[in-house]
């Protein structure tokens, strides 16, 4: 039987654990990368396709690490809020350097 998670914090490490592969995070960080400047697009234009396009590119780079990297299935699926909210806290932990010292933490337990 799946865990379920009452908070993100107890979410984050299982997150990690289905991003384990360097490939995959890269991935992720690209579609992220994609999305934020899609959405930026979004800002300057005003026009609401590049929204979609935003949706559509951090998730298609992120599945293709899952489905063809990690050969797991997304935590989306499951915690669609959680997995939207641990994205974001990957992608600033690789942006500062910082995602190493998360894996030390959750392998150190």
């Amino acid at each position: 039987m799946e865990k379920k998670y009452k908070t993100l914090k107890d979410f984050f490490p299982f997150y990690l654990e289905e991003h384990s592969h360097p490939f995959n995070r890269a991935l992720h960080f690209v579609g992220s990368s994609l999305a934020l400047g899609c959405i930026l697009g979004f800002i300057a234009t005003g026009k609401w396709f590049i929204l979609g396009m935003a949706l559509v590119s951090g998730y298609f780079f992120a599945w293709i690490g899952h489905f063809f990297v990690e050969k797991n299935r997304p935590a989306t699926f499951t915690y669609p809020f959680y997995s939207f909210l641990s994205d974001w806290i990957m992608y600033f932990k690789m942006l500062t350097g910082r995602i190493d010292v998360e894996f030390a933490k959750i392998k150190s337990k």
